[in-house]
């Protein structure tokens, strides 16, 4: 079976409206699978909504960056195809308003302090080296990764995976995060650092100063577990485990462990304000980890400037965006 053609025909039959056309329909997408970076770019040039093949990735990251991601990161944060489709729909929809494009990306990924945010951002659109492989970025996977190098127990991470549990239809990823580490939920949304003053619990804090300055800092993620794994004198639970992972890993309070992407921020495709719309309504693509590498190493990628418009005007992330 050809398997290439196999997934172009079934993209071809996805009946999902966008702007008045059909995602993957002959008419929206002339009847093929975006399938390289160029084309991707081409589609987002002409405004274009087509589907497109898993193969493609894609990650925001600072103008400039040779990096997927700053240096010090081991792994990269990735978007899966289903958030290229999306980020069509978003230019297709909304291309004469191109800050809803740039921030709907940026919310899509999971952006927190997006009404003040003022950093130039690009959009990395790529394939992957032979052999090299995506992984859904699931506690138990970062577990799996870097657990026995931090000592910690499993029992660690079955406590952090069954306080991610819960999520529902009226709690989400940041009152997981607030049950876990004790940092408190309307603190955190408002842009504060985690500290005491906003509740978070001594081992979550504890774990925080062990690892040292986050790659974010000029440090690397290898040093950040490496201090944790020498310097922590705390108890080895669920708090210390999430501390680690939201300092060397940029798994911040959003992060939902299960590999998909979530914001409070109101879903761009969802005619409601942010408060109307559910959690459910507010999760968003598939999200991936891979190792973190410059873009000309790469066997293909383009970068797409967003333009974000300017700080403190972007009443649609509350209101909605249509």
């Amino acid at each position: 079976m050809d398997l290439s053609r196999t997934r172009t025909l079934l993209c071809a039959l996805v009946l999902v409206v966008a702007g008045g056309l059909l995602v993957g329909s002959p008419a929206a997408a002339g009847g093929r699978c975006v399938t390289t970076p160029s084309q991707f770019q081409a589609a987002w040039q002409a405004r274009e909504v087509r589907c497109v093949a898993p193969t493609l990735f894609a990650t925001t990251h600072s103008r400039g960056d040779d990096f997927l991601y700053p240096s010090g990161f081991a792994y990269a944060w990735a978007g899966s195809s289903v958030n290229l489709e999306a980020y069509l729909r978003l230019r297709h929809r909304y291309g004469d308003q191109p800050a809803k494009v740039g921030v709907g990306i940026l919310s899509y990924v999971g952006y927190p302090g997006l009404d003040s945010w003022s950093y130039e951002t690009d959009l990395a659109v790529y394939t992957l080296p032979r052999g090299v492989h995506a992984r859904v970025p699931t506690f138990a996977e970062w577990f799996r990764l870097v657990g026995d190098q931090l000592g910690f127990p499993r029992a660690a991470l079955r406590d952090l995976e069954r306080a991610y549990s819960r999520l529902g239809r009226t709690e989400d990823a940041v009152d997981a995060f607030e049950h876990v580490t004790g940092c408190r939920r309307d603190a955190l949304l408002d842009g504060a650092f985690p500290g005491p003053e906003i509740g978070c619990d001594s081992a979550f804090l504890d774990a925080l100063a062990a690892a040292g300055p986050s790659p974010y800092e000029g440090a690397e993620s290898t040093r950040c577990f490496a201090n944790v794994a020498a310097d922590y004198t705390g108890p080895r639970d669920a708090a210390a485990l999430r501390a680690v992972l939201f300092q060397c890993q940029d798994a911040g309070f959003l992060n939902t462990g299960v590999g998909r992407g979530y914001n409070t921020y109101a879903d761009p495709f969802v005619c409601q304000p942010a408060q109307a719309q559910s959690v459910e309504q507010r999760y968003t693509g598939r999200e991936f980890i891979l190792p973190n590498t410059t873009l000309d190493a790469l066997p293909g990628s383009v970068n797409i400037p967003l333009d974000i418009g300017e700080p403190g005007q972007r009443p649609f992330l509350h209101r909605g965006y249509c």
